[in-house]
């Protein structure tokens, strides 16, 4: 259902009770990340947080990953920020 480079690939579903009561399978929220501060990037208009995200850690599609450094819900958010804070490219691992 993911693409294997997602962080939601590994994540096992949960059952859950939807509103009519009935049980549906879910995907939990992915762990935040361990991600360390690369720089800031000061926001100019029409930029994009994928063209960020490809210039800063070679990946378009880890966009998510400016959004949560960032305290952002979602990636559109972030680009209302005059100073946004980048992450190194690489995720840290857990101890």
């Amino acid at each position: 259902m993911f693409d294997p480079k997602s962080r939601y690939a590994a994540l096992p579903p949960v059952q859950v009770k939807d509103a009519r009561g009935r049980t549906v399978e879910a995907i939990p929220p992915a762990p935040r990340p361990r991600q360390s501060l690369r720089g800031i990037h000061l926001h100019k208009q029409h930029e994009r947080t994928d063209h960020l995200a490809a210039l800063y850690l070679s990946d378009g599609t880890a966009y998510w990953r400016l959004a949560e450094l960032n305290d952002a819900m979602t990636a559109e958010v972030v680009t209302e920020k005059r100073e946004i804070s980048v992450p190194n490219p690489l995720i840290e691992e857990e101890p």
